[in-house]
């Protein structure tokens, strides 16, 4: 989940005191006014020049945080790291930095890292949404099914509509081959039985048909997911995920020339080679 840029004070006791020198103000108004307009490179150094004019400055939190999303943006991940965990080091409550830092982790496979930041933010805030949300996610990826569980159940006591929170919860269901309660979730959420403040985009209903389709793949009923992917393809022709799966289906139905070219559609849209590289040989 990625953060907007971080244009007003972080919280954890951070403030700006009116005797800062009107050159440093400018240097950070600049980086900001740099990073709106995608002026990354700008923006650095817009913000490093003002952390070697003031390198005690405890409003450089607040730049250093700045700084790890540039660099987070482009890619330069453990830098992004490093400028993190230096505003950290000064405002050790700064619950955005917190989450910035734990969301980067999550990117980088260290959820156990991950894991500990948004307890962290947890310990804070009890009903922090995001912080449930994406710990549930890495206690999923951990196989600690349990704590997920707790977690997802958590931020659905707040938010019952949550659509992350019930997707994840349903992906759950799934890992632990429940498979009737997972449809059970998709299925409502498809049929839009329960209220829900704001109504699903294409996107957002592609992904829960594509949830379903690999429910009922693991289920072996082929002739619903392949129906359901359709469906996906249809409301969203990006879903990476869908061209990947029905070319999995394909695949196993020795349906090689389609299988090949939804693989293909699948690797271009995003999906790492690594993942198709096996399949595509199949196709041969």
């Amino acid at each position: 989940m990625k953060k907007l840029f971080l244009s007003f004070l972080l919280c954890g006791g951070i403030g700006v005191s009116p005797a800062f020198s009107q050159t440093y103000e400018e240097l950070s108004e600049r980086a900001a006014t740099a990073t709106e307009q995608d002026s990354l490179t700008q923006a650095e150094g817009y913000i490093r020049q003002a952390l070697k004019l003031e390198p005690a400055n405890p409003h450089n939190a607040l730049l250093f945080s700045n700084l790890g999303i540039i660099q987070q943006r482009r890619q330069q991940y453990e830098q992004a790291l490093e400028s993190y965990t230096l505003a950290l080091n000064i405002a050790p409550r700064a619950v955005p930095v917190l989450l910035n830092r734990a969301a980067l982790y999550l990117e980088l496979g260290k959820e156990d890292l991950a894991r500990i930041d948004y307890s962290l933010v947890l310990d804070m805030d009890k009903d922090n949404q995001e912080a449930l949300l994406m710990r549930a996610y890495a206690h999923m990826q951990q196989r600690n099914y349990k704590s997920a569980r707790a977690d997802y159940e958590h931020l659905l006591k707040i938010v019952p509509q949550s659509y992350n929170g019930r997707l994840g919860l349903a992906m759950l269901e799934q890992k632990e081959k429940k498979y009737e309660a997972a449809l059970s979730i998709l299925n409502s959420m498809l049929a839009g039985k329960e209220v829900s403040s704001a109504v699903l985009t294409a996107s957002q209903t592609a992904v829960l048909y594509t949830a379903r389709a690999g429910i009922e793949k693991d289920m072996e009923h082929t002739d619903l997911a392949m129906v359901d992917l359709e469906e996906a393809i249809r409301l969203d022709s990006s879903q990476s995920e869908a061209y990947l799966m029905r070319g999995q289906l394909y695949l196993s139905q020795k349906k090689k020339e389609l299988a090949k070219r939804d693989l293909e559609k699948a690797a271009s849209l995003g999906i790492p080679q690594a993942d198709v590289r096996e399949l595509l040989l199949q196709c041969k």
